[in-house]
């Protein structure tokens, strides 16, 4: 439709006029005055499509352009509603084998008596085409017989345009470009049935391999905590990492080196080949570590959030650990060598990695080991998590978590007290300071046992980047290898959350219901991520 003006012009002001009486108006400088602006709108003559003609070549299937083109005879001509259904086309058919499909120029003849119109609308699919070769140019991260390994589409498989920009986000998964395109390039080349071979190009820029990283956290009973890591991702092409990390806290500091091989053979498998050492000194256990480890896994990553993740691997350990000996009334140090096995597989369902508002997780978690000082000694650790997010409204979040453990086949005082299970932290229960939870010696200090549950429940509010989360946990320690549930624990406190674009900042205070002697009134937690 049209604007029509008023006599005084296309929307302008009507004149000031002087009030009743012939009283001559204000006119004192400077004062503000009232304008009325009058709009007067003439829709016209209303569209409706009389006939839609798509000017293409037959497609296979014959009905591919009419299924997918989302505009009938007797609609009105709305162009927001054209667009899209052009635009509907030029996505569809590269998705079912016509890479090069070029939409034309639209032609709307319009007759102003009746108020049809005639759309015509020119698409060129071009060539029904299959996936043949690769190619690769530019700075190459790495070589084409690495992109082909990435690709989820073999030789003569249909064109699918999802399959190729699924190539190019695992290209950037790598985190080894500055910029990576994928593009399909004729070859005129015969894939019988009519259709012909694609060479799909990957034009690469790689970007600076090496990486800096760091973190830092405070908890009640495990102090400050400085982690950083160096990370070349590419030295042994193709994405062969070295990564060293080291950890300085207050009470536990390592240093360890990692080689990882990520799409180690396949698509999203990951080997890793680690070396480290450390020290921990808690109020449970002081112990010197040394661990050489191997394992192979399929995790998430801030990129893929993957909804089946799994691991394994082995771990040869040698530590040296003190413990409270009941018979001799004193804590003794001794020197254990473990051999074990991990073995982890986890479903998540939630919708986000690192603040998940609705979905769950469970993860289960088996460590065959042994004890290699003297007679061989076999156990098994074993431990079960869940968690659940429910959206009560946009901004309101409730989220609970289970966790369940058991170490079968071994007494307590054969473990070491590092491979022991305890509770209370952080990531724990909070309300209670670092593994605090559980059995204790007469010097209060904790010694860990064979089994475990906790519990938790958030009301996560969010409001804006910033977020209040009122919070219950729950969870107990036990010398036998069975959780009894009895003589829970209890802690309740509220959290603040700050929230980033790579995860949210939390500090929590909570508080011990029913306090014990020797137990802090208020413990403070402080990292990055939710608690769960």
């Amino acid at each position: 439709g049209g604007g029509r003006g008023n006599g005084r012009g296309e929307g302008a002001a009507a004149p000031a006029t002087a009030p009743a009486g012939g009283a001559a108006p204000d006119t004192t400088p400077g004062q503000r005055r009232p304008l009325i602006a009058i709009i007067d709108v003439v829709p016209g003559q209303r569209y409706t499509f009389s006939d839609i003609v798509i000017d293409a070549a037959p497609t296979i299937p014959p009905t591919l352009i009419k299924d997918n083109f989302p505009l009938a005879i007797g609609e009105p001509i709305v162009a927001q509603r054209v667009q899209g259904a052009e635009a509907a086309i030029a996505l569809k058919l590269p998705e079912e084998g016509y890479p090069f499909a070029a939409v034309g120029q639209r032609d709307i003849l319009l007759d102003g008596a009746t108020g049809d119109g005639v759309y015509t609308l020119p698409v060129d699919i071009g060539p029904r085409s299959r996936f043949g070769g690769f190619e690769t140019t530019g700075k190459l991260a790495f070589d084409v017989e690495h992109v082909e390994l990435l690709a989820r589409f073999k030789r003569g498989d249909l064109y699918d345009s999802r399959k190729a920009d699924d190539l190019r986000q695992a290209l950037v998964a790598t985190g080894l470009f500055a910029t990576v395109s994928v593009e399909p390039q004729k070859t005129g080349e015969s894939a019988g049935d009519d259709t012909e071979y694609v060479t799909m190009l990957v034009t690469q820029e790689a970007g600076p391999p090496r990486t800096l990283a760091a973190s830092a956290g405070y908890g009640t009973g495990e102090g400050i905590r400085l982690e950083g890591s160096w990370t070349h991702r590419n030295l042994f092409p193709p994405e062969g990492a070295l990564i060293i990390r080291g950890v300085a806290g207050t009470q536990e500091q390592s240093l360890g080196a990692t080689f990882r091989r990520s799409n180690a053979g396949r698509r999203d498998r990951t080997f890793e080949l680690i070396a480290e050492a450390s020290r921990s000194n808690y109020n449970a256990f002081e112990a010197l570590t040394g661990r050489i480890g191997a394992r192979v896994s399929r995790e998430s990553t801030p990129i893929w959030q993957k909804k089946i993740t799994y691991a394994y691997g082995l771990d040869l350990i040698a530590t040296s650990e003190d413990d409270y000996d009941f018979l001799l009334a004193d804590r003794t140090r001794s020197v254990y060598y473990i051999a074990g096995l991990t073995g982890q597989l986890g479903i998540d369902r939630s919708d986000n990695l690192l603040n998940p508002t609705k979905g769950f997780r469970v993860t289960g978690l088996l460590q065959p080991e042994g004890s290699l000082s003297g007679r061989f000694s076999p156990y098994a650790r074993a431990r079960v998590d869940v968690s659940g997010y429910y959206p009560v409204t946009d901004s309101i979040v409730l989220a609970g978590r289970v966790r369940v453990g058991s170490i079968l086949g071994a007494s307590r005082d054969n473990l070491a007290p590092s491979r022991r299970f305890y509770a209370g932290g952080g990531g724990s229960v909070r309300g209670f300071g670092y593994q605090q939870l559980g059995p204790k010696d007469p010097n209060n200090d904790p010694i860990g046992g064979r089994s475990v549950n906790e519990a938790a429940v958030e009301a996560r509010y969010r409001f804006g980047n910033y977020g209040i989360v009122g919070f219950v946990d729950a969870g107990q320690v036990y010398r036998g290898s069975t959780p009894t549930f009895s003589n829970l624990r209890y802690g309740v406190g509220i959290g603040g959350r700050f929230y980033t674009n790579f995860g949210p900042m939390r500090l929590d205070i909570a508080t011990p219901i029913d306090r014990q002697p020797g137990e802090g009134r208020v413990s403070v937690y402080v990292s990055i991520g939710q608690a769960f």
